[in-house]
This record gives structure tokens, C-alpha cells and sequence, in this order.
């Protein structure tokens, strides 16, 4: 993709997610939906129909355009806000953002028929129109003659909703009114709805502009007056006045003249960049090693010399550079998990009011920061959770109350740092898994037998089979089974995994752990036969030497007695069919954590070395085993481990070992 489609799709996205958070703004306030909120929608179209043509991408041009007329008409009050108007918005958004995704394949899309249903939406009759006082009969014709249709509409608006209409009368000097008149705007913009400032010369002494602001407040006119300091003049009484604000003797600070300087200091990068950056960090690192392999050998020809000391010291200047530059484009990668929140709070929110089903949204940790790669990974499992627990977690409100719960529920949001990785938590208060379906499912399917003995946390683990779900039919929000399956795909990609707690009746957690980043990270490397290999040390939480035989065997497989608690192993030459060394002294590289912990049997332990893990290619994709490659010492190419794929294959066999012992 050119970097002019680059920088459109970036743009676009960002304008979509800032009109998503606009529209759920309008859908917790319906009833009195802010007038912010609609001229921040209609102006995130605005501004999507002026890229698009900017950037040659008329089909989105011109839908852009036809949704923009729409809101046009929602926010001048000629089509009202209701739930259907939020969610055919809501499903435009949805079908633009797959747009902009095909953008990168071609340029000219067919949106006739998108167009069509927009304007045959507008065409609705609105059934909620009565009829009004008209407005001549309130407020003076002199007034409304030089309103827009909108400052109208919204004169209208306020008069309806019964709040006070002021006109705040001012004058200030022609040098230096644009100053005082900025300050006024921010102080009545406090006190209500500033619906309109108007320029006047009547009565006016030369060398003066004289304006009238006009108000629209809950607040009493002694209230505005003490707050402005300004004459005020209340022309539509309202209701609900409220007492004069206290005076304050304290004086506030000038403020700063303006500036043509960016209020911002921060430019978006395009995450392949910093990838380049860090490729080339990785092969630095390459070129230090070599001058330490060089500096060792010229030690042992020549001996200890001012020279030799001279790359020494060079080359102890360079490692800590490269650290602090390393750390420095690791840093720029990283990004708050809060954001992710913030997206599934709007799928949270928007579906439960489809679905009917009232929830309470609770975020923790959401300024903890993981790599901007895995945050885009781990997305789709996330959403595929959130779902799950709205459609089959979460139970009716009818049900929650027959239960003895309230009627809200609760889905709660968490994360936080685990030594290398971070924990991503999703709990809700619903009715948990329901173990006993998943075994007459999974005997339906013939996944298990009838008679067939299996423990709880078994069942559970089949929720992660491609095609299994528990759910009848198929809804809008799950139960097509598919989903939970790519949760442990793309997790085990990464390096991280899922575990599953729950409790019939009361609670489901799932909790995801994941590696902070995958970019560089320190790694292990082992020997096993004649070949080397890395293992991330993210995964690894201890090394032990042990004889070969403490080993010991349970149902045939080789477990080692670790602190009085079995250790499954996997000797990596009969995982990946090595020769088997016959050394009596051997290594266990312990992976994992808590119930998903094993033992990696290798020959020897190297060293640790910083690695940058570069993708096997499509040719070996679905190589089983290994995450990637790295390049290591005198540009020696070595597999990287996949440790998760491994526990995964471990575990299962120990389990089928046990199993069939029954």
C-alpha cells in the first residue's frame, strides 16, 4: 500500500473512532441528546468527505456526503434522535470502516445502494412532530431575523426543554476586544448554552463594537449577573433558578497571547518504520558481538595492550547506546491498554442495549502499556470474550432478578503487570459456564464418550476447539462457532495464553497472558545435540541441572519431583526428532506458569543474548514448534522456540496418558 493510502486509512480510522465516541455519547443521553456531541458527528463526516475526495476515493466521497446530510438534519432538529437513529449510524460506521479496509486493494467502490438507504432513512416520516408556539410570539423578530436555521433550532430546543433565555448586552473597545470577548464566551459558555453572539452598532460610542450574547441557563438572571458582570436581560423566563454565586477576591492570571505553534507535540508513526528501526537496532547488535568476539581473540594473540583496552572501552560505549536506543524505540511502541478498553466498552455498551440486557461497565490498569503489535493481536480475542460473556454469560434481566441478582450486570475490565507480561482479565457476573452442556455437546459431537470420565477444567478446555459452541442459534452478537478458537490461536502466535475460572450461577474470568513485547527480548540459548536454539526468557521462570535419573515416570511420561510437585517434561529431542544425547548430567528449562507449567529437557545451557525474532516466511508457516529465527554471534541463524505450542502438546499428552489409565 502507497504511503498516500497509508496516511488516508490512519486518518479515516481515527476520524471513525472519534465519531463512535460521539454517537455512544448520544446513545447514554437520548432523551436530551447534547448538542456537542451532534455537531462533533457532523463534523467527523465533514471532515471523512473532505479526505476522501482529497484522496481520490469518490464511492466514500460521496456516502460520506449523503450520511453528512443526514446529520445535518438531526442536528437542526428536522429528524429526531432516537434509538433506530443510532443504530443505522452505528451500522454505517461499521460498513465504512470495512471500506477503508478494501481501500487497499481498489479504489472505486459501488455505494448506489448505500446511498439509496440513507435517503430513503431520511425520507422517514418523523411521527414525534407537534405543533409548536411559534417562536415570534417569545422572543423579538428583530432577534430571530438574523439567526441561522441552527442557532434557531437550538432557541427552540432550550425554550423546550423550559430554560431561561438571556441577552447578555457588552462593549468593549475596538484595540482590544477580541480578548475580552474570548474571555466572556468561556465564562457564559459555563453558565449554559451560548446559542448565538451578536454584533450590534446601535447606541454604540465611536471607537467601541457593542455585542449581544444570547443565553440559554438554568441558572437565575442575579446568577448570571454576578458570574458576567455584565448587563443581562432575561427574555424567555424559565425554570429552576439557582442562587448567585459567591464572590471570589482571588484574581486570575492573563492569559498567554496566542500562538501559531502546535498545541501538540507528538507526530504518528506508522508502525513499520519503527520495525525498520529495530531490524537495524538488531543487526548493531550483531556488529557489537563482533567486536567482542574480535576484542577476546586479539587478547589471546597479542595479549593485554593499550590498544586492545581502546576497543574495549569503544565497545562497552557502544552496548550502552545501544541499550538506551533500544529502550528508547521500545518505548515509542508502547501504548496504553486503555485503548483497547475504550473500544470494548463500545461494543459493550452498544450491544447491550440491543440485546436488552443492562450492564455496568467497571475498567482497572488501563494506563498499564504492552507493544502496539500485541495490543492490535490481542483485539480480536478480546472482543470475542466481551461477546461471548454479553450473549452467553450475562443472563435477562427477568433471569438476574429471579435469581436474587440486580438487575445490572457487571462486566469488568483489568489488567496488570506480571513480571514480563501483562495479565488481561475479563469478569462478568453472569451465569458462568455450564459445565454439564458442554459434556452432552461434546458426547454429541463425539468428542468424548458417554462413560467417559474427564475432569471439570478438561470440559472447559473444549470451549477452545474450532466449531464447538453450547449455543442453539445463532445471534447477531455470538454463537456462530467460531471465536474462541481464535482466541487461543492468536494468543499462542504471541507467546501468551488464556485461562478460564468459573463458577456455575456466579462468575466467569477469563484471564490472558501475554508477553509486553515481541520485538527485542532477552533470550536463552540452549544446546540440544548438535543444534542451538533461542528460547524467549519471558517464558522461562528457572533453569535446574539435575542427573538424569531423578527423572521419573508417571503413566508413562516423565515427570521430575520439583519442590514436592510433579513437573510434566518434554525432552526437545523427541519433540522436534533430534538425536537423543546419552550425557547423565542434563538441563530443565522451566516454562510456563501455575497449572500450565513443564519442563523442557535440554543438553546445555549457553548464554542469554539479546534477539530480534524475524518471521520463518510463508514457506514455513505452519512449521510446528517455532516462533521465528533470530541471528546470533558470527551471524549464526537459529530457530526460536515456541514454548506455548510446546506446553500445549505437553500437557494434552499427559493428560491423554492419564485419561486412558482410568
Amino acid at each position: 500500500m502507497s504511503s498516500s493510502r497509508e496516511e488516508f486509512v490512519s486518518e479515516a480510522e481515527e476520524i471513525l473512532n472519534e465519531a463512535q465516541e460521539y454517537l455512544l455519547q448520544l446513545q447514554e443521553t437520548i432523551s436530551d441528546p447534547s448538542p456537542d456531541a451532534l455537531n462533533g458527528l457532523f463534523r467527523c463526516f465533514h471532515t471523512l468527505k473532505g479526505i476522501s475526495g482529497l484522496f481520490g476515493f469518490d464511492g466514500l466521497q460521496k456516502l460520506s456526503h449523503s450520511l453528512e446530510d443526514l446529520l445535518d438534519d438531526i442536528r437542526l432538529g428536522r429528524f429526531p434522535v432516537t434509538v433506530n437513529t443510532i443504530n443505522f449510524i452505528f451500522k454505517f460506521i461499521d460498513t465504512i470502516t470495512n471500506m477503508i479496509k478494501n481501500v487497499k486493494e481498489k479504489d472505486t467502490i459501488d455505494v448506489t445502494s448505500l446511498i439509496n438507504e440513507v435517503e430513503n432513512f431520511r425520507r422517514t416520516p418523523d411521527e414525534s412532530d407537534q405543533q409548536e408556539s411559534p417562536l415570534s410570539e417569545l422572543v423579538d423578530p428583530e432577534i430571530l431575523r438574523v439567526l441561522s436555521e441552527y442557532e434557531e433550532h437550538r432557541l427552540k430546543e432550550n425554550i423546550k426543554k423550559k430554560r431561561s433565555i438571556y441577552l447578555i448586552e457588552v462593549i468593549y473597545p475596538l484595540t482590544e476586544f477580541d480578548s475580552q470577548l474570548r474571555e466572556l464566551t468561556e465564562k457564559v459558555k459555563e453558565l449554559g448554552e451560548l446559542i448565538s453572539t451578536l454584533p450590534t452598532s446601535e447606541g454604540i460610542p465611536e471607537g467601541s463594537i457593542g455585542f449581544k450574547l444570547l443565553l440559554a441557563s438554568d441558572k437565575g438572571s442575579d446568577f448570571i449577573k454576578e458570574a458576567t458582570g455584565c448587563n443581562v436581560e432575561e427574555i424567555v423566563p424559565g425554570e429552576d433558578k439557582s442562587p448567585p454565586p459567591v464572590k471570589s477576591e482571588e484574581k486570575t492570571d492573563e492569559k498567554p497571547a496566542s500562538s501559531l505553534k502546535s498545541a501538540s507535540s507528538t507526530v504518528r508513526v506508522d508502525i513499520e518504520k519503527l520495525d525498520r528501526i529495530l531490524n537495524t537496532i538488531g543487526e548493531i547488535s550483531l556488529v557489537k558481538g563482533a567486536i567482542k568476539r574480535i576484542e577476546d581473540e586479539l587478547i589471546d594473540y597479542f595479549g593485554h595492550s593499550s590498544l586492545i583496552f581502546d576497543i574495549h572501552r569503544i565497545n562497552q560505549t557502544l552496548e550502552r547506546r545501544l541499550t538506551e536506543l533500544q529502550d528508547y524505540v521500545l518505548e515509542i511502541r508502547m501504548v496504553p491498554i486503555g485503548q483497547i478498553f475504550s473500544r470494548l466498552g463500545q461494543i459493550i455498551r452498544r450491544y447491550s442495549r440491543e440485546i436488552g440486557k443492562p450492564i455496568e461497565l467497571r475498567v482497572f490498569g488501563e494506563d498499564t502499556e504492552i507493544d502496539k503489535f500485541i495490543a492490535e493481536e490481542i483485539v480480536d480475542p478480546l472482543m470475542h470474550i466481551v461477546r461471548n460473556a454479553l450473549d452467553h454469560g450475562i443472563e435477562t434481566p427477568e433471569e438476574r432478578l429471579s435469581m436474587g441478582k440486580p438487575e445490572t450486570a457487571t462486566i469488568t475490565l483489568k489488567a496488570f503487570q506480571k513480571g514480563n507480561h501483562v495479565v488481561v482479565e475479563v469478569h462478568d457476573d453472569g451465569r458462568g459456564i455450564d459445565i454439564n452442556k458442554i459434556r452432552e455437546k461434546a458426547i454429541e459431537k463425539c468428542i468424548i464418550d458417554k462413560d467417559t470420565e474427564i475432569e471439570d477444567s478438561e470440559l472447559i478446555e473444549l470451549i477452545f476447539r474450532p466449531g464447538f459452541s453450547t449455543k442453539d442459534s445463532v445471534t447477531e452478537v455470538s454463537g456462530r462457532g467460531v471465536g474462541m478458537d481464535v482466541v487461543r490461536e492468536k494468543l499462542s502466535s504471541i507467546g501468551g495464553f488464556v485461562d478460564v475460572k468459573t463458577e456455575t450461577g456466579k462468575f466467569t474470568t477469563f484471564s490472558l497472558t501475554i508477553p509486553i513485547t515481541l520485538a527485542i527480548i532477552k533470550a536463552l540459548l540452549i544446546k540440544v545435540g548438535s543444534h542451538t536454539f533461542a528460547l524467549p526468557l519471558t517464558s522461562i521462570s528457572e533453569t535446574i541441572l539435575i542427573k538424569r535419573d531423578e527423572i521419573q515416570s508417571i503413566e508413562g511420561k516423565p515427570v521430575y519431583n520439583l519442590r514436592d510437585d510433579p513437573l510434566p517434561l518434554m525432552p526437545l529431542s523427541e519433540f522436534y526428532r533430534l538425536e537423543v544425547s546419552e550425557k547423565d548430567v542434563i538441563y530443565i528449562v522451566v516454562a510456563g506458569v501455575g497449572e500450565r507449567k513443564i519442563g523442557l529437557i535440554v543438553d546445555d545451557v549457553l548464554k542469554g543474548e539479546d534477539i530480534v525474532i524475524k518471521s520463518l516466511g510463508g514457506y514455513f508457516e505452519n512449521l510446528k514448534g517455532f516462533a521465528g529465527a533470530a541471528e546470533v554471534g558470527k551471524h549464526e541463524v537459529v530457530l526460536v522456540v515456541d514454548v506455548e505450542a510446546i506446553i500445549e502438546e505437553t500437557l494434552k499428552r499427559h493428560k491423554k496418558a492419564t485419561m486412558s489409565n482410568v
